[in-house]
């Protein structure tokens, strides 16, 4: 371990917990932590899938892994992580769970769809929060990582759930530094925009904008998943709210200056503008 990554290890502990971990930023997230050197646990649904990012980083960088399947919008969800964790020092919390795969309208689906993406993302972060943070703590070091979208900035169509969620978050990664960053303890919202990502292809093939999932072109305005990562990393200290790439960073600034009105009409045209069927990458 050279200097850099031990810096990094006695600050935030000997295990990263990522959720989400199975593909795009989740993934990428883990690597960069066994890079610096913490042991890392993996969470997605997916346990074939899991068991290979966790191989593989494993035999790459040599710390320990361990893959746990597990539906984070099950009520069973967090009691299944609290016992993979027991005696485990977690001193990095990423939760990069959260994405909404219909954008759908609110009414068409039963109640219970929103109120399971309202559990993955609000209720069960919020439940790991408060078990891994008290540790934290008390050592006097640790990380939390909520993982956000600019879909919190405001309400718009078919995202009824998903952005109130987002909005739950992003306030809550406030809160939480607010109460906890004077404790030795980093936290931080990392608010997305488009990110390139399977899950964000697999949306825009299942919206008719790309033919293919296996269509590599990059999306246009899109930030990388080891883009996002490395702003992640290197804003763990400049919480509590970190919103990633230029051009949204501007765009987050601009929508300070409107009134709420104005910016829902503004997320309403983003939104017709990305995932209108009419849309597409250029070429």
């Amino acid at each position: 371990m050279n200097a850099s990554e031990r810096e990094f290890a006695d600050r935030y502990g000997q295990w990263a917990l990522v959720a989400g971990a199975s593909e795009g930023v989740g993934a990428v997230y883990a690597r960069a932590m066994a890079d610096l050197g913490l042991n890392v646990m993996l969470l997605s649904r997916r346990q074939a899938v899991l068991d290979e990012v966790a191989a593989a980083i494993r035999t790459d960088t040599g710390v320990e892994t361990r893959a746990v399947a597990v539906d984070l919008s099950t009520h069973e969800a967090v009691a299944t992580i609290l016992e993979a964790t027991s005696g485990l020092e977690v001193g990095m919390l990423m939760y990069c769970a959260g994405a909404d795969p219909r954008y759908e309208p609110f009414l068409a689906n039963p109640a219970e769809v929103a109120a399971e993406l309202v559990r993955r993302n609000c209720i069960v972060p919020m439940e790991l929060c408060h078990h891994f943070a008290g540790p934290m703590v008390a050592r006097g070091r640790g990380g939390i990582v909520l993982v956000g979208s600019g879909a919190g900035f405001a309400g718009s169509k078919n995202m009824v759930a998903y952005c109130a969620s987002k909005a739950f978050d992003m306030v809550m990664a406030e809160a939480l530094w607010a109460e906890l960053h004077g404790q030795g303890v980093d936290v931080l919202g990392l608010v997305l925009s488009i990110t390139d990502t399977p899950a964000e292809r697999r949306m825009l093939v299942k919206r008719g904008i790309l033919a293919s999932a296996d269509d590599t072109r990059p999306i246009p305005g899109a930030t990388s998943a080891e883009e996002t990562v490395a702003e992640a990393i290197a804003n763990l200290q400049n919480g509590p709210t970190w919103f990633v790439g230029e051009e949204f960073r501007k765009q987050e600034a601009m929508m300070r200056s409107l009134t709420r009105r104005e910016v829902v009409q503004v997320m309403l045209q983003m939104s017709d503008e990305f995932m209108g069927s009419t849309t597409g990458l250029p070429g």
